[in-house]
Formats: structure tokens, sequence, C-alpha cells
């Protein structure tokens, strides 16, 4: 006879047999008819015919639905394998490094000023916060919550336009190819910044004489030493060459540095991160308060300052803006989305894209106000020499006796012309000035400064200029370059980070050969690299740096947008982020990647296409037989080659967006050793319909609470 506890032992056993079975305890024995389709692992999924939805079930929240997940779901859940950051600083240094890059030091001060000066400021920040930080918000998001790179993640949201993180990983290829040589350069002008004297700071003698490199006589020293020895340029884009041998052994040793500093994933480059990060803010910093104490600063500053009102109608001056934001920010690179990958999903993703925005705006007012100073200083020199120059003429007209004695100047004004010279002249009779203008140069401080300010591909240049004024010049040499290399080397972690991950993500085994992959892409990279220190090379880098990479990389932000807006919603995404941090998140992210961001990057997109169709492309070349610079027009077989280039960066996108119509039209059954499970779509336009998914689970969600009901037709005991 049994006990009342055994009659309900025996009960309750009865009753669990006959409850709804929760997946999360299925075993992997369990029969296929037995699990639910959305709880299956996303690899079995999947299969070999589907690449497309494989997200965990948990994502995929119903924008109508107040319901969230269970508690029990980890968060923070990935891959075994997969690497993480060691701390919270790292991964913001990564972040941080990547956004912050050479164009930083000097594109922002020279469209600054070519742009309405505070106008283009104003223009700038409000831009920045409206849209950039947005988008920097949704593909730090992204990463951070699908633990994948680029290709993974746009492959989930939305497969019909999973091409776009293949388009990514190409703009990382190419932009890596000749951005390393941004830094072979700073690496080549940091060792000549050890000898003494400066080897730009003089002309060159000719060969057994004592005379000076009449080429460089022509121009200035640190303009020759540019061309004529760091790039040994040609006169045109059309002549070829070798490549440049110390350019070369300074471009294997950048690889060399970007391939240690990375070679075992976040481990080593976090901690690289620590130099390349952190020091260029403190160099900056000290640039900065030895730039204000120069003569000159105070000028050059007042010309930032100076805001012209009709830039702000300027659809010009808005398309720069936004070029800018893009190129400077990093945005479309899928870097911030791969580097956010190794960080665990708790993550308060809001803060850091808020953090990245307000410290690359910082380093670049720091780095604008830096330019500016020692801008007005060189420009302000320069004007001196203008009036010298002016002087020595006068002194040889009265010598000769073209102008009368009292023409001449008093001795007080070569010490302190800028303050002198206009007063002698205004002193001087009408007559006098009517016979001595037509022998005199205009020499005007605000030209100067533009002289000075003429584009930002020659910013080695610049900098040369205002080292060799400073006392001390080696040492300054020295911190510069210093920056600009350590600039340089943490971009380029970010834009690896961009090519790396995706591909561990497609091939799973790579990750356990870090060290071999990382080799593996260094290596051609640095031989692809090698076309650009050829003679001719920089004026390519121009082509692509200036004209190509803003148009791939406003269409892979757009298509990114849309997709996650549109396709996925906008009110789903922000839904699971709040789940995923446990904490509110603004709803005004939805109205702004919904609505404004879109509108913008379409009129940016289209209006760049149109600059590109309309205008002609041309390039900054060096003239050997005037030893100075000249616009040239890029030949049209450079026109052809760009978009060739434009369409090998976008092409992914539609041949990806094919290969998913056929695997919809042609779906295909999926046989596994455990079970068999048949993917039919009952109509093939919904087949792709992440609805099916929510039915599922809001079926799960009733039948757990109908278990939880208490049982009234218990048998008597």
């Amino acid at each position: 006879m049994t006990t009342v506890s055994e009659n309900m032992e025996a009960q309750d056993e009865k009753a669990q047999t006959s409850r709804p079975l929760d997946p999360k305890c299925l075993t992997s024995t369990t029969s296929a008819p037995q699990l639910l389709k959305s709880e299956l692992p996303t690899e079995e999924l999947m299969g070999k015919g589907q690449k497309f939805d494989t997200l965990p079930s948990y994502i995929w929240s119903d924008e109508d639905n107040d319901e969230t997940t269970s508690n029990d779901e980890p968060k923070d859940e990935a891959p075994p394998d997969r690497p993480s950051w060691a701390n919270k600083i790292e991964y913001l240094l990564a972040q941080v490094g990547f956004s912050v890059g050479l164009s930083t030091i000097w594109r922002f001060p020279y469209l600054c000023f070519h742009n309405g000066g505070g106008t283009f400021l104003i223009v700038y920040i409000f831009m920045l916060f409206l849209v950039g930080v947005p988008l920097l918000f949704l593909e730090m998001a992204a990463g951070q919550r699908m633990r994948q790179g680029s290709i993974g993640v746009w492959k989930v949201i939305s497969p019909w336009i999973g091409g776009v993180g293949y388009t990514s990983f190409m703009v990382c290829c190419i932009v890596g190819l000749y951005y390393s040589v941004l830094m072979a350069w700073s690496l080549f002008y940091l060792v000549q910044s050890f000898q003494s004297p400066l080897p730009w700071a003089f002309c060159p003698l000719l060969r057994n004489s004592s005379t000076f490199d009449p080429e460089c006589a022509r121009t200035t020293s640190t303009t020759y030493f540019w061309y004529r020895h760091v790039l040994k340029a040609t006169d045109e884009i059309e002549i070829g060459g070798l490549p440049v041998e110390h350019l070369s052994v300074s471009l294997f040793v950048t690889w060399l540095i970007i391939c240690i500093s990375i070679i075992k994933g976040p481990k080593s480059s976090g901690k690289m991160l620590y130099v390349s990060v952190l020091l260029p803010y403190f160099i900056l910093f000290c640039l900065l308060i030895r730039s204000l104490m120069l003569e000159g600063a105070k000028f050059g500053l007042n010309s930032l300052l100076a805001a012209q009102v009709p830039a702000l109608y300027s659809v010009e001056v808005w398309r720069r803006t936004g070029n800018q934001i893009f190129l400077s920010m990093g945005h479309g690179f899928g870097s911030f989305t791969a580097i956010s990958s190794y960080i665990p999903r708790s993550n308060n993703c809001v803060l850091d894209a808020f953090v990245v925005a307000l410290l690359n705006l910082t380093a670049s007012l720091t780095a604008m106000v830096f330019v500016f100073a020692i801008m007005g200083h060189l420009a302000t020199k320069n004007n001196d020499k203008c009036y010298l120059k002016n002087v020595e003429t006068v002194m040889n007209l009265i010598v000769t006796g073209v102008l009368p004695p009292e023409a001449r100047p008093p001795d007080s004004l070569y010490y302190d012309p800028s303050s002198i010279y206009s007063e002698w002249f205004k002193n001087l009779p009408e007559q006098v000035k009517s016979m001595i203008l037509p022998h005199l140069s205009n020499c005007n401080l605000s030209e100067q400064l533009k002289e000075v300010m003429e584009g930002p591909g020659v910013a080695f240049v610049a900098f040369t200029d205002i080292i060799s004024l400073f006392s001390g010049s080696n040492f300054w040499a020295i911190i510069i370059f210093v920056l600009l290399a350590n600039l340089g080397l943490s971009t380029m972690i970010g834009i690896m980070q961009g090519i790396i991950t995706p591909l561990q993500d497609i091939f799973t085994s790579l990750r356990k050969h870090t060290k071999l992959l990382t080799v593996g892409i260094c290596v051609p990279m640095f031989l692809g690299s090698l076309f650009f220190v050829r003679p001719s090379g920089s004026y390519y880098m121009n082509l692509l740096d200036d004209y190509w990479a803003s148009l791939p990389l406003f269409f892979i932000v757009m298509l990114e947008n849309v997709a996650m807006a549109w396709i996925y919603g906008a009110r789903r995404f922000l839904a699971d982020l709040i789940i995923m941090l446990g904490r509110p998140i603004s709803p005004i992210f939805r109205w702004l990647w919904s609505f404004l961001s879109p509108f913008v990057l379409i009129v940016l997109f289209i209006n760049t296409l149109i600059h590109l169709s309309l205008k002609s492309i041309t390039y900054l070349a060096w003239d050997s037989s005037i030893s100075n610079e000249v616009i040239r027009t890029y030949p049209s077989w450079a026109k052809v080659l760009l978009v060739i280039f434009i369409v090998i960066a976008i092409l992914p996108v539609p041949a990806y967006f094919l290969y998913t119509l056929v695997d919809v039209a042609f779906p295909v059954s999926m046989i596994h050793s455990k079970g068999t499970i048949i993917f039919k779509p009952e109509a093939k336009k919904n087949s792709l319909n992440p609805r099916s998914r929510l039915q599922v689970r809001q079926n799960q969600k009733k039948a757990n609470k109908m278990d939880k009901q208490p049982r009234k037709n218990l048998p008597a005991m």
C-alpha cells in the first residue's frame, strides 16, 4: 500500500510529463519534432543552404509586445574561443585611437579655414551630435550585440544587404594600403629628425661646388626636401618608376610595427594603445602651449574665430563638413563594429559613443588651435620677409638713382619690420610713393596665411617649415613626428581589426591561428602598399583619398542605417538594446535613425556623386622646371581607374543581394545526423520575415504561462 507522499510524487511526475517542454532543457539527443525552430543553434538552422537569419531567438522582440526576455538568459554569452579586451580602458582606447587619425591634425584645420572659419565649426558640431553620434552608437551596438565583425552583423540584420559587410571589408583593405604610407612618411621624417642640422632646414650644395642646388634655390628648402628627397616625385602621374628605396624600408618597418601590435589580437594591441593613443594627447597639449607663445599666434586665432555667415547657406560647406565627420570619425569601415564585438554585451555603448565623439572633437579642436597659431606665426614670418625684400629693392633703387635719398627706410626697420614698415611707407611723400609702388611686392598678412594653408596634402611641408623656426628644432621635430606616427599606428590598428575580425568570424578555425592570420594579411598588404611609394605614388594616394573614399563610405553607412531603421526596425532594435543593457535609452535615437540620418546621408551621397561627375578632378604636382607646385588635371585613364575602384568597393552589395535572391527562390532541405528539419516557407515573399520566429517565441511564452497556472483537475488522492 502506497503512502500519501508516494502518491503525490507519482502525480507530480505525471503532471510534469504532460506539460510543455522547455526548449532550453532539451538535450542534444532530443528528436527533431520536439525542438522549437527558434531555439535551435544558429549553425544548425543555417546549414549550407541558408545564409541568413542567424540571430538567437531572444534578440527578436516584437515592437508591439511589452514583454521582455527572462532574466536567466545570459547577456554576456560569447564563443569560448573569442578573445576580449582586458578592460574597459583598452576598449575605449581602441575606439578613440581608430577615430582620431592624421586627418584630425591637418584636414580639420584646413577645412575650417577654407569653409567659413567659426561657421564651419558650428556646422561640424551640429552634424556630429545629430548624425555622427547616433550612427556611431548604431555601429558599436550592433557589434556588441552580435559579437561579430561587419560581415556577420549585417548578414544577420538583413540578408538582402548582407554584402555591405563585404564592402566595409574591401574599404578597409584599400584604405589600409595607402594609409600605411602616411605612417611610413612620419617614420622617415622621425629618423631624419635626429640629424643636426635638420636636413630640410637648408638647401643642399651641388657636388664639388659651393653653390646651392638651383632647383632648391627657386623654392623653399622644406618643399624641395619633401618632393625631391622624400618622395623623389615625378612631374606627372603618367611617369612611373620603381618604389623609392628609403620609403620602402620605412614602409617595411611600418608594417612590422603594425603586425607586432596586433599579432595576439586584443591582448597585444590593447597594451600598445596605451602608448599610441595617450601619448598623442599629451604631445598635442605640449604643442598647444608652445604654439600660443609664438609671435603671430594671435593673428592666426583671430582668423579662426572670424565666422562667415554666408557659409551656413552653402551646400558645398555642408558636404565638406559631412565628409570630414565620416572620414575623421571612421564610420563605415566596420572597425567600430569589430572592436565592439570583443566587449561584453552589458557594456554601456551609448556612453561610449558620446565619449569617443567628444574625445575626437577635443583632439580636433586642440589640433585646430595649434595649427592656426603656428600658421599665424609662419604667415607673420613670411610677411616680414616680404617687407625686408621690399626694403632691399628700395635700397637698390636709391643706389641706382631711380629714387631720391629721402626714400631710404630707417635702420630700425630691420629689427621690427611688421610694425615699422607700415609707418615708414605711410609717411613717404605721395610723389615718392607713386615712384616706389610699381617696384614693390604686395605684403598682406591674410594672403600669406592663405599661402601656408594651401592644402591638406602639404602637412609635412608645413610642419617642417614650422619646426625650422623653433629653438631646439631637433627636439620639436622628434616630438611632432612621434605624434604623427602614433596617430597613424592607432588608426591602422583599427583598420586591421576591420579586416581580421570578419575573417575570423567567417572562418572560425582561424581564431586558433591568430598569429599566422595576422602575418598572412600584413605581408600582402605591405607588398600592395609598395605601389604608393613609387615616385608617382603620392598622386595615386590623392586620387583615392580625395575622390574615392567618401563615396563608398556614404554608401555603406546609408545602407547600414536603412537596414537597421527600416528593415530590422528602429523600435525593435532600441527595445533589444534596452534589454541587453538593462537601462533605458532615449527614444530620440529612433527618430534620428529613422528620419534625420537617412535624409542627411542620401543628400551627401547624391551631392558627392554629382561633384565627382560634373567637376574635373585635379592633383597638386611638382614641376621641376620652375621648382614649384602646380595643379594638374588627372588623365582620363585615372578617372576610369577611380570608377573601377568605386565599383569594386560597392559590387559586393548587389552581388550578395542576387545570391540571397537565389537562395530564397530555391529553398534547400537540410538534413542533420540527429534529425531532419525541412525549411519550406509558405510563401516566398515571407521567407525572410522575422515574424515567423516571433510567433514561435510568443507561442512558447503562452505555453510557459499555462504551465504556471494551478492545476484544478488533479486526481483525488
